[in-house]
């Protein structure tokens, strides 16, 4: 009973599945279609009311800046009133220019704080309403003296700050901004040079920027050229460290609109310059209230979306129902194929592009098995006849040099070297000529140690070997024949220039290193030039035996023919230090590696 509810329960889901999958692209397509819709809309809605919000930003920000100019031009109007009309046209020491001064600040004392004269050495020459200075301030250290003393030419405008240098009988410190200027003036008689300093009430400014409407959480703030903020509506708070505004960020950009992100929410910021200063002004506010407008629409966007969606799916589900059964069918023997049983009879059924779909898979089978059966037969013949081709190219020389090397001592009567060589040239070749290209180590070592015993003989003992290997490594598989072509190169290149007391030395070794098999033939010979050995190793030119005829080239692909791209040879060489060729090859003990369905 449970057995048959289960296999029940896993029909349906299968059932479900694939008409799930058929109901898929219909919907999908049509839900993106939807959804690209109702995104244009509302992005075009959105930008809209974007731009009617800049526009309407601009307009209010260019009103600010016209107050802003107006207000500033009136400061720099009292500024050229006293410097052009009193300054360059009275003694600074007659009565009748500070009396023209008290007259000129007493007409703008409800926007000018403080106007003063300083002489080179910052000491106040004349001042109103105060001409002292506090016995621990300094004039001539303030920045607006600076700026004015270090450029002559211009009117400079400083941020707000509370002025706190002239002696008044008011105890209050007031806010203001430095307007300063370099000036010729005449004192007694003679023409001095100074600073004249107009402080504006910095509430005037405040008054100017308060009294701008930038709907509910929108507000206008003034900065500087370097993003110093001039005037904020929580310029407390900024100050303190508890609120934050992205000036730094906006003093790069020039006048317009721009949406910035800043604190993980949406704003559109309207910068204009303020003529004069370089100073900034920048409304501030957040796209949530700028698209706050089209809430409602947002939400009828969405409810129509979701109507649409459940209206595709129910059509999907109708059109997939008339094709699921045969599907289903069709499924359960791709399953099956996907098992690994090729011999699987594919169910062909339903509509006729269903059955064709069938047929289709049918002929699919029935071509991948040949296919598979070809690519064995192929790779395995091609695998063969590569390492076959590669085994072959061993050629006679050395053989023809043994022997004529035998004659000679034989003739010289050097009978007992000649034994030497005939027995070690015997046992090479035993071991050469067998039939399996993998050959446990302590053969390949016999083989390259009877040949280094044949090669001192045949070099008069021009250099002297030796074979390094423990007992646990020579149990492991290696490829026939890699050690000679190694010995030979390090013979023929390595010790041709050698003296026989130059202590020329070959020494083979066999270890292993990081899970792999390693067989090393070092020499102290010449050795390359970093030109050479990259090109050896490039596989530009191999290094060829002069002898065997076997390079560098055949034993890599021999190896990597058996183990794979991850192995092969290296080549470590310094001229004048000699080189070390090694060889690299998986850890497989002898008798588990096969050549030809044999064990080695």
């Amino acid at each position: 009973m449970i057995h048959a509810q289960t296999a029940r329960l896993k029909n349906w889901m299968d059932y479900n599945k694939m008409r799930t999958i058929i109901m898929i692209p219909f919907t999908l397509i049509g839900v993106c279609a939807i959804l690209i819709l109702a995104v244009g809309l509302y992005v075009r809605f959105t930008n809209t009311a974007k731009d009617m919000v800049t526009e309407k930003n601009i307009q209010i920000v260019e009103q600010t800046n016209q107050a802003m100019n107006s207000y500033l031009k009136e400061m720099m109007q009292v500024s050229d009133s006293v410097y052009y009309h009193i300054l360059k046209q009275q003694d600074i020491s007659n009565v009748e220019a500070g009396e023209s001064v008290e007259l000129l600040y007493n007409a703008n004392q409800d926007k000018v704080v403080n106007i003063a004269l300083f002489d080179t050495e910052g000491r106040i020459v004349y001042g109103i309403p105060s001409s002292t200075a506090k016995k621990n301030s300094s004039p001539g250290n303030e920045k607006w003296y600076l700026d004015a003393a270090s450029n002559i030419e211009n009117l400079h405008f400083s941020l707000p700050y509370v002025q706190n240098i002239f002696d008044t009988s008011d105890t209050s410190y007031r806010w203001v901004v430095s307007l300063s200027r370099y000036v010729e003036f005449e004192r007694e008689g003679k023409v001095e040079d100074g600073v004249l300093l107009v402080d504006m009430n910095f509430s005037g400014i405040e008054q100017i920027l308060k009294n701008v409407n930038l709907g509910n959480s929108g507000y206008l703030y003034l900065m500087d050229q370097d993003g110093e903020i001039i005037y904020h509506p929580r310029q407390q708070l900024l100050y303190s460290g508890l609120a934050e505004e992205d000036n730094r960020l906006v003093k790069e950009y020039e006048d317009g609109g721009y949406v910035i992100a800043f604190q993980g929410e949406e704003r559109l910021n309207t910068v204009k310059t303020v003529g004069y200063t370089g100073w900034k002004l920048v409304a501030v506010v957040p796209m949530e209230e700028v698209v706050s407008t089209y809430q409602d629409l947002r939400y009828y966007i969405l409810i129509l979306s979701i109507c649409l969606i459940i209206v595709l799916i129910w059509v999907s589900t109708v059109v997939s129902e008339k094709l699921t059964v045969p599907i289903e069918r069709l499924e359960g023997t791709v399953e099956s194929l996907e098992a690994g049983n090729l011999e699987t009879r594919i169910a062909i059924s339903g509509s006729e592009e269903i059955r064709h779909l069938g047929k289709s898979v049918q002929q699919m089978v029935n071509q991948m098995k040949r296919l598979m059966a070809e690519i064995v037969v192929e790779q395995e013949l091609k695998r063969k006849t590569e390492f076959e081709a590669l085994e072959t190219q061993i050629n006679p020389h050395f053989l023809y040099n043994t022997l004529d090397s035998i004659v000679w001592m034989i003739e010289n009567g050097k009978n007992e070297g000649a034994v030497k060589m005939v027995t070690s040239l015997a046992r090479l070749f035993r071991i050469s000529i067998r039939g399996r290209s993998i050959v446990p180590v302590r053969d390949e070592l016999a083989h390259a140690e009877y040949y280094l015993a044949i090669q001192n003989v045949r070099y008069k003992n021009k250099f002297s070997y030796s074979v390094e290997a423990s007992e646990e490594v020579k149990d492991y598989a290696t490829v026939k024949l890699i050690l000679q072509p190694m010995i030979e190169n390090s013979i023929n290149h390595g010790m041709e220039y050698m003296e026989k007391d130059d202590g020329g030395e070959i020494i083979v070794r066999a270890y292993t290193a990081e899970e792999s098999l390693l067989l090393e033939v070092e020499d102290n010979g010449c050795g390359m030039t970093p030109e050479r050995l990259k090109q050896v190793l490039n596989g530009g030119e191999y290094v060829r035996s002069k002898a065997s005829g076997i390079g560098v080239g055949n034993v890599n692909e021999r190896i990597r023919l058996h183990f794979g791209k991850e192995y092969g040879v290296e080549i470590v060489s310094e001229p004048d230090e000699g080189t070390i060729v090694r060889m690299r090859m998986p850890l497989q003990k002898a008798e588990e590696k096969a050549e030809g369905g044999r064990q080695v």
